[in-house]
């Protein structure tokens, strides 16, 4: 399912689990109590959406103002970081698609990317682990040509008010996500998304996910979600779930004196073994906040 394979690539959206159980359709949320000083903030982004209609709400806006620092996934800004784990988006062992794939499904792949273009040449990107080489196609996924990253404009936006980027991860730890899953498994979701690249219904799947995210539904995105059926799901813990506790236990320490914005996929914050419950679960206290993203006249109360 291309849709779903999209959202759910590095825990975009989540996979399984419970709804948050009330109509609380934001994907800004409050953290307070647990003695904390000042309040941060927790916001839900997508790698990848159309920028026409979307924008940073006043209300996030305020919040990265006042913040100490904000935290994405990764420290985005930190080029010398990205550069020194560029060898380490290249599978083990010399591995190459040529050899987990069968020679018709090998020639799919190398035909598609060569038609379609891209950024890197196809001989470099078979030797890539192959999530990582679908995720390069995301932009194209799009009927639009102005394609931005909400993590994108969230750090313009910090930049504008001089405020720090931190990465929750290194790109050298995601990166190993990927050694996780098998490059065999890989690398036939790197055909099944090629094959349902042109399929309408497959689009509607996406656009369905993309206008979810737009009206902030948590609950129906952890639903539309929960109808993949490209075998991502058994890798849920390593995609979603042992992250989501190993940035509660580094928050614990860095939200005590700091006020914080904290800014990772959408499909990290809902469900039992989300970010929601489980700062919840660690005593604090975690509420929705309006939050007026889309390009509109209206303006938030």
């Amino acid at each position: 399912m291309k849709g779903a394979f999209l959202l759910s690539l590095l825990g975009l959206l989540t996979l399984t689990g419970s709804a948050q159980g009330r109509n609380e359709n934001t994907l800004l949320w409050r953290i307070t109590g647990n003695q904390l000083a000042a309040p941060s903030y927790l916001f839900g982004t997508i790698h990848i959406i159309c920028g026409d209609d979307i924008k940073v709400s006043d209300s996030l806006r305020k919040a990265i103002s006042k913040a100490d620092h904000v935290y994405l996934e990764l420290d985005m800004d930190n080029m010398l970081e990205m550069m020194s784990v560029m060898n380490k988006m290249k599978m083990r062992d010399d591995t190459t698609l040529s050899q987990l794939l069968s020679e018709a499904d090998y020639q799919k792949v190398k035909t598609f990317f060569e038609t379609q273009g891209s950024m890197l040449p196809f001989s470099m990107m078979e030797k890539y682990k192959p999530l990582l080489t679908a995720s390069t196609l995301m932009q194209s996924a799009l009927n639009c040509e102005n394609a931005v990253a909400m993590e994108q404009l969230i750090m313009q936006e910090a930049k504008l008010n001089d405020i720090s980027i931190m990465g929750l991860e290194t790109m050298a730890y995601q990166m190993s996500i990927f050694d996780s899953i098998p490059y065999g498994v890989q690398a036939r979701q790197l055909v099944q998304y090629i094959e349902s690249f042109n399929d309408k219904e497959k689009a509607q799947e996406f656009e369905q996910l993309s206008k979810a995210y737009r009206a902030q539904e948590l609950e129906k995105l952890e639903t539309l979600i929960s109808k993949d059926s490209s075998g991502m799901e058994q890798y849920a813990d390593v995609l979603l779930y042992n992250r989501n506790r190993n940035w509660v236990e580094k928050l614990k320490g860095l939200l005590s004196n700091q006020r914080l914005v904290i800014a990772v996929g959408a499909g990290h914050l809902p469900g039992e073994r989300g970010l929601i419950n489980l700062l919840r679960k660690a005593g604090y206290k975690v509420e929705p906040v309006q939050n007026n993203m889309i390009k509109t006249k209206t303006k938030e109360i």
